[in-house]
């Protein structure tokens, strides 16, 4: 992160402040490698808050002249007129992730909204916030295609993917998560949307001990798959996900659907189109989601994947969403 990088970092905040959108949404995305030097720099509006991010640890010079830029940014028109209120800056590479406040009030919750639909964030408290922003695209199209269907939401963490289902008219919704501290904020984020929560259930089960309960809720129209690559004792992606893709068919409906997603660099589409192939050759791929603009990659493989299969009725055809 060299002085050209911040002048370019700097460069793109100032653009991107100028015409700071009304909901939450990345402004710089320096892991797409787009950019040399920032290859490990992220910067986020959350409508009020400004929040970059460090993946990995600077020298002392670096850290010290990207606070001064960052504070040279507050000062700028574009800052002003954004109406922004607080400057983050998180730590990612540390045990902690801490978060430093640069300017104005430390905030630990914080309101913001994606496609009309509301949700509470946790900041500088925790790693990851509660909202995945390259996954606007996928939420976006589980609520266009949840009406009156049963959905499960595997690794639902603060259940986005619930809130979207909801609002789009799905039947009921279930949300497993071995953390129940994250599901107990997907019930924040149901009932900050007024949502009916006897239509979203939640267990905070650790899915492989718990096919039995999974099962028992369904059959389902839709299943979500999003997990992290790596959970220490819970979940390895490349050699637990074919575990999961070989329980699908006896999940879904005779017409059901599935998103699968994986969010690993290293591992492009062809892992999962090639394992369900394997695991479960009753499901055809359908289509991969385009991601947010602003999630650009210099490799497309190297970004979010989020894919549709879908069963195949009796003549062979596909059935979609």
């Amino acid at each position: 992160m060299n002085p050209d990088a911040i002048a370019t970092l700097h460069h793109q905040l100032i653009a991107a402040l100028s015409a700071v959108p009304d909901e939450t949404r990345r402004l710089f995305h320096g892991r797409g490698q787009r950019w040399p030097g920032l290859e490990h720099v992220t910067a986020d509006w959350l409508q009020g808050v400004l929040l970059v991010c460090l993946f990995r640890q600077p020298s002392d010079a670096e850290l010290v002249e990207l606070k001064a830029m960052l504070m040279a940014l507050s000062e700028t028109p574009a800052w002003r007129d954004s109406k922004a209120q607080t400057l983050l800056l998180q730590h990612r590479y540390l045990p902690d992730s801490t978060t430093e406040c640069l300017l104005g009030e430390a905030v630990d919750q914080w309101l913001i909204s994606e496609h009309g639909l509301r949700y509470q964030l946790d900041l500088g408290t925790k790693q990851n916030n509660g909202l995945f922003l390259d996954m606007r695209y996928g939420r976006r199209w589980v609520q266009a295609q949840a009406q009156g269907k049963r959905v499960l939401n595997l690794f639902a963490y603060t259940c986005g993917f619930s809130v979207a289902a909801i609002a789009g008219g799905a039947e009921h919704v279930v949300n497993l998560d071995m953390a129940k501290a994250a599901l107990s904020r997907g019930r924040d984020n149901h009932r900050l949307n007024q949502h009916d929560l006897s239509r979203v259930s939640f267990l905070g089960h650790e899915l492989f001990k718990s096919w039995s309960k999974v099962k028992k809720y369904g059959p389902y129209d839709l299943i979500i798959i999003d997990p992290p690559s790596f959970q220490k004792g819970s979940f390895a992606l490349t050699k637990d996900y074919q575990k999961i893709l070989r329980r699908l068919p006896e999940l879904l409906t005779a017409q059901g659907v599935v998103l699968a997603c994986v969010n690993d660099p290293g591992i492009g589409p062809d892992f999962l189109i090639e394992g369900m192939a394997n695991e479960a050759p009753s499901l055809r791929y359908v289509q991969r989601l385009e991601n947010p603009p602003e999630f650009a990659d210099i490799s497309p493989d190297s970004g979010l994947k989020a894919l549709v299969f879908s069963q195949a009725d009796e003549s062979g055809a596909h059935q979609t969403a």
